[in-house]
């Protein structure tokens, strides 16, 4: 069995001071950690990575400085579950389908889960066959109104996702 936080959208500094201590301690339990892109800083991808313990697939948001050498889409394999990762930036019109469609491209031959972020919407959903999540804004970074993320289990290819929120 294999514990992932899924988190995004962490904006520090640039609209929020400090991930909250709550999600700090998920990402520590945490087995692996999703970060789905916008950590806004050098530092602050730093500080998650260290709290993955080198468990961590990122990928590139819209604000994401270029010292933040990570791809805009990743895949992560977790016990008989594909997770695709992206960020999922452009217009919030049709972000679904352009998460979906990502992880459709990126694993043609599995049935994928699509991790994207970039609304600060928490969603959970399934678009043309592909389960979409979106943990919000792990910091309550605007225009979230308050943080969130999920706690994924895996376990021999069953998935199992809870929001977390403060």
């Amino acid at each position: 069995m294999q514990r992932i936080a899924i988190i995004a959208d962490t904006h520090v500094p640039s609209r929020e001071s400090a991930v909250p201590e709550w999600v700090v301690e998920e990402l520590r339990d945490a087995d692996r950690t999703i970060h789905a892109g916008d950590f806004d800083s050098r530092r602050t991808y730093d500080r998650i990575d260290a709290m993955a313990n080198g468990a961590l697939t990122a990928v590139r948001g819209n604000t994401d400085p270029p010292t933040i050498d990570v791809p805009h889409a990743a895949t992560l394999e977790a016990d008989g579950v594909t997770f695709v990762v992206t960020h999922g930036a452009g217009s919030p019109a049709g972000w679904h389908q352009r998460v979906a469609g990502t992880a459709r491209s990126e694993a043609p031959d599995s049935d994928s889960v699509a991790v994207g972020g970039h609304i600060h919407e928490v969603v959970d959903t399934t678009v043309d066959g592909v389960r979409v999540l979106n943990p919000g804004s792990a910091t309550g970074a605007a225009p979230a109104d308050r943080a969130t993320m999920h706690v994924a289990t895996v376990e021999n290819g069953d998935l199992t996702v809870e929001l977390r929120t403060e």
